[in-house]
């Protein structure tokens, strides 16, 4: 069974991000728009799980689909919308523990900006993001050997700061 863990934040994530980023430009066939570093290891200092999450903006999510083959040469597991419409999402394995997610969805999707207004709110916000890495860890205690209860007693408290990262959003637009 997969261990929940949750770990102090490693100033080389943004480093593995890059060159995990570097990998996927060059092993895909499908046209990018964007690529970028969202989820808890793309917020400086924080407790995370550590996988580096990756958002790929593509011009076309059929040809994402269509060329779902490149991402498993590049030794991802190809695992569909996975339960968000629009999306078509990968996961990847290192040395026996995930080690990367990448959400693909196509541009302009109302998904986008929810990941980037989150990230961008934690990073802006340090009261907010150790806040939230503290939960995390916490949550983590409890649920040392279920990925699902983890997941589920973060929930309302992701939708929570997510609430107040768009009211951020929505008062500062310049920070974007």
């Amino acid at each position: 069974m997969p261990q929940v863990r949750v770990v102090s934040y490693d100033p080389d994530w943004p480093s593995a991000f890059a060159r995990e980023a570097d990998r996927i430009l060059a092993g895909v066939s499908f046209e990018l728009v964007k690529i970028r570093h969202i989820g808890s290891t793309a917020v400086p200092g924080i407790y995370a799980k550590p996988i580096i999450d990756i958002l790929i903006e593509v011009k076309d999510i059929d040809a994402v689909d269509r060329n779902a083959t490149d991402m498993v040469r590049l030794d991802y597991e190809a695992m569909g919308a996975y339960g968000i419409p629009g999306r078509r999402y990968f996961r990847r394995y290192t040395d026996g523990h995930r080690s990367h997610h990448v959400h693909a969805y196509p541009e302009g999707h109302s998904e986008i900006e929810r990941h980037l207004v989150f990230r961008d709110y934690l990073r802006a916000n340090r009261q907010a993001a150790e806040r939230y890495g503290r939960h995390k860890l916490e949550v983590a205690a409890r649920y040392p050997d279920d990925l699902s209860g983890y997941a589920n007693a973060k929930a309302d408290f992701v939708t929570e700061m997510e609430a107040k990262a768009l009211a951020w959003a929505r008062s500062c637009p310049e920070s974007r």
